[in-house]
Parts: C-alpha cells; structure tokens; sequence
C-alpha cells in the first residue's frame, strides 16, 4: 500500500516501528546496580511492579537493559507523532560477530 492507496489523507495512520539492538553485557554488576537504582526511583511503579522488577534483574542480567529503554524519549519530541503503544523485551542472543553466517536481521545466527 502506498500513501496514495489512503482512502482519506488526514486519517489517522499507524506506523509499527521495529528496532533490533544487540548489545554486549561488559559488566554486568554494574548493568545490575544501574538497573536496581533505576527501578527503586522510578516513580511510575508501584509496589508490586517494583517487587517483580528487582526479583527480575535478579534472575537474568538481561532484563536488567529493558529498564533504560524509554520510548517516549525516542518518538516523544518528533513533530505530527503521538506515541499510542510501547512494548519491548530484552533476551540473551547467540552473536558472533566474526561469523560470515551471521544474519543480522535474524535473531538467531543462521545456519
């Protein structure tokens, strides 16, 4: 579909956005540390959301990341958007960078 295919040009349209980041975990008390920090002062939280939050960071490093992903700081300054709907996740993945078979838009590396 295209912009001309619209049925009326100042109806609302819906962008899905998608974003792949692989990031390497170099410290990951320190990622631990700055994750808690963050949960214990973010005010939007509540008690049994924070409580989950730390048992999280707590399980898997890698949740601790999901914690400084902030959409509204992406789309929230950009002119004619308004964020609807935010979801996002942070899992481990296998990476190898030297790799020749490593796909980088495939979550795991192809065979």
């Amino acid at each position: 579909m295209t912009s001309t295919d619209l049925p009326e040009q100042d109806a609302p349209r819906y962008v899905r956005l998608s974003i792949e980041i692989i990031a390497e975990i170099t410290d990951e008390q320190a990622l631990k540390a700055a994750a808690l920090a963050q949960v214990q002062s973010d005010e939007y939280l509540d008690d049994e959301e924070r409580t989950q939050s730390v048992e999280a960071i707590e399980v898997d490093p890698s949740g601790s990341l999901a914690h400084f992903i902030d959409p509204v700081a992406l789309l929230g300054e950009v002119p004619g958007i308004e964020l609807t709907s935010a979801t996002w996740e942070s899992a481990q993945t296998e990476f190898d960078p030297t790799d020749e078979n490593w796909d980088e838009y495939s979550v795991e590396p192809a065979e």
